[in-house]
């Protein structure tokens, strides 16, 4: 879910947000708007750092390459149950 604030209510509540991002798990992200329109997005370091992680496998094409073949073998049924895989060496 994501929050709109305004430029104003997002300058007053800016030291807030942390903690507003600990109680409240659901939003992930706070849309900043100036005129109505969204101009900033503020979200937080561990979706930051997901995001940035996921760009940087995006724009690797042998680790997309690799994701879309694991996809489609997990969808074929092709895949071993996780007891079974971490117990072999």
């Amino acid at each position: 879910m994501e929050k709109m604030l305004s430029m104003a209510e997002a300058r007053r509540a800016l030291n807030k947000l942390p903690e507003h991002f600990v109680e409240s798990p659901d939003t992930s992200t706070v849309a900043v708007t100036r005129r109505g329109r969204p101009v900033l997005a503020v979200l937080p370091w561990d979706h930051y750092e997901a995001l940035m992680e996921t760009l940087e496998v995006l724009g690797d094409e042998a680790q997309t390459n690799a994701l879309r073949q694991a996809i489609a073998e997990c969808d074929a049924g092709d895949s071993v149950p996780w007891d079974i895989a971490e117990d072999t060496p």
